[in-house]
């Protein structure tokens, strides 16, 4: 790996990001426009994802399942809404086999009527519901702008479906689940996301309500990380989803879709690299701890070999992802600055003095320069990388926060709005408007609104576009 620098944030993000999503060994371009292909680094940050949000999953009371690729076309064209939204970015397929299909095929960018229509089959009474399924697959959606993990023609996700009696227990299901990512976010990947309501026109194709997660990267612009839609009736009456209820009426059920994918991995990059690189929470960290072995002469490599080794096993004993870096030819130097490009939360140094003197040093990728390092006794290491480990879990959902809530702007005018919008912050304002209104600050200042937030201020106050009284508080932001 080229020890040359990368174009700083302040300089080019957007160049910033693409440079470190290669040149930390997370991804490759692809032969397929808009695809990229997901190196092992970059794909075991997404299993640690994986691994924390399907526990979550799984301890709500959800089974996973499999549904197919591809999806009749017929199916698609059932919920007008669904595929009015979706049908710009649907991949078709018309042949297969060397013969033309007697029906096209859709391959699918996201499951509702497959699912719908299997949920039509295995659904009679209330005794059926609730019917909790999740999904992990690929997904397609034809984008015509494309950047690695955050928008790709092809993208890794879950997709959670789900069929209840009432609309109250849906809702409930919805939020529920939208908490779930929240949770994972906020412990797993460090990202203080702001959980909301999406404006009517932000909804997903055919819901009823959708709520999302909202990340601010460091370039200040929000990222929809997670979304929970609650479905009304609208697949069920698609679908004929019905139960029997416990009077014997023939009812429809409620349902719900939500869904995370592989833009948290870009979500991750964005929200806690710098300008040397990553900055991975140890959590989902591939490696928590690289060991760089230093000694300059053959005679030396033999000791500190040997206690490389030793505490090597003695972290790799108590569950800590340690690698040793014993590659020959390469600087220290040059290894340091490679393991900070790749975002490994702790470095550990040990050349001969350290074996004399039964010392090793730790060196936090978070905090640069010397005040990040630390010298610790050898009988310690342990317990010294565990708390190091957590220290910088908390301390980079810490920055983030700080970072996030420095560039949240309270506003009570539609000018104010601009100005803030103007200067890459996010505007927090009272609204009422329509959507005309919505659209119009859209075309304006290009700011969306990313949610209204759960968490706000109840008073009352005037719309900054309207004038109208209102309790209801967005968050306006660019976004990408």
């Amino acid at each position: 790996m080229s020890e040359q620098a990368v174009t700083a944030q302040s300089q080019d993000f957007s160049r910033w990001y693409n440079e470190i999503v290669y040149r930390a060994d997370l991804a490759a371009p692809s032969p397929v426009r808009g695809c990229v292909i997901i190196k092992p680094y970059g794909y075991e940050v997404w299993e640690a994802i994986k691994a924390g949000l399907d526990r979550r999953i799984k301890e709500t009371g959800h089974q996973n399942a499999y549904f197919p690729l591809f999806i009749p076309e017929s199916y698609i064209r059932r919920e007008a809404e669904h595929v009015e939204g979706f049908s710009p970015e649907l991949a078709v397929v018309t042949h297969a086999g060397g013969k033309e299909l007697e029906e096209p095929l859709v391959v699918r960018p996201t499951s509702e009527t497959v699912i719908g229509e299997a949920f039509s089959d295995w659904i009679q009474s209330y005794r059926d519901l609730p019917l909790l399924i999740n999904q992990w697959a690929n997904v397609v959606r034809w984008e015509l702008r494309t950047r690695p993990f955050l928008r790709t023609a092809e993208f890794l996700w879950q997709e959670g479906h789900t069929a209840h009696a009432t609309h109250d227990e849906a809702e409930a299901e919805t939020i529920q689940m939208l908490d779930v990512y929240a949770d994972c976010a906020i412990n797993e990947a460090a990202i203080p996301v702001i959980r909301g309501e999406k404006s009517r026109l932000e909804r997903f194709a055919g819901a009823l309500r959708t709520y999302t997660i909202e990340g601010m990267m460091r370039d200040r612009r929000a990222l929809q990380c997670g979304t929970s839609h609650n479905l009304g009736q609208n697949f069920a009456k698609a679908f004929d989803i019905r139960y029997l209820t416990e009077s014997n009426v023939n009812e429809y059920c409620w349902t719900t879709s939500w869904g995370l994918t592989t833009r948290m991995v870009g979500a991750v990059v964005m929200t806690h690299g710098d300008d040397k690189g990553l900055r991975l929470p140890p959590k989902l960290a591939p490696y928590q701890v690289v060991i760089v072995p230093i000694y300059r002469k053959d005679d030396q490599r033999s000791a500190v070999m040997g206690t490389v080794e030793r505490l090597r096993k003695l972290l790799d004993c108590a569950g800590v992802r340690v690698h040793v870096d014993n590659r020959e030819g390469q600087s220290p130097g040059f290894k340091f600055n490679d393991w900070e490009m790749r975002g490994v939360p702790v470095r550990m140094e040990i050349g001969p003095k350290d074996v004399e003197n039964n010392n090793a040093v730790l060196a936090r990728r978070d905090v640069p320069g010397r005040q990040g390092k630390q010298f610790i006794s050898q009988d310690g290491t342990l317990a010294a990388v565990e708390t190091l480990l957590a220290d910088i879990q908390q301390s980079l959902l810490e920055d983030a926060r700080a970072f996030r809530d420095a560039h949240i702007m309270d506003v009570s005018s539609y000018d104010e709005l601009r100005s803030v919008i103007d200067e890459g912050d996010w505007a927090r304002a009272h609204w009422d408007g329509s959507d005309a209104d919505e659209l119009a600050v859209k075309d304006d200042t290009g700011a969306t609104i990313r949610c209204f937030p759960f968490e706000q201020e109840t008073e009352q106050g005037l719309c900054v576009l309207s004038g109208r009284k209102t309790e209801r508080v967005a968050l306006f932001a660019k976004a990408y």
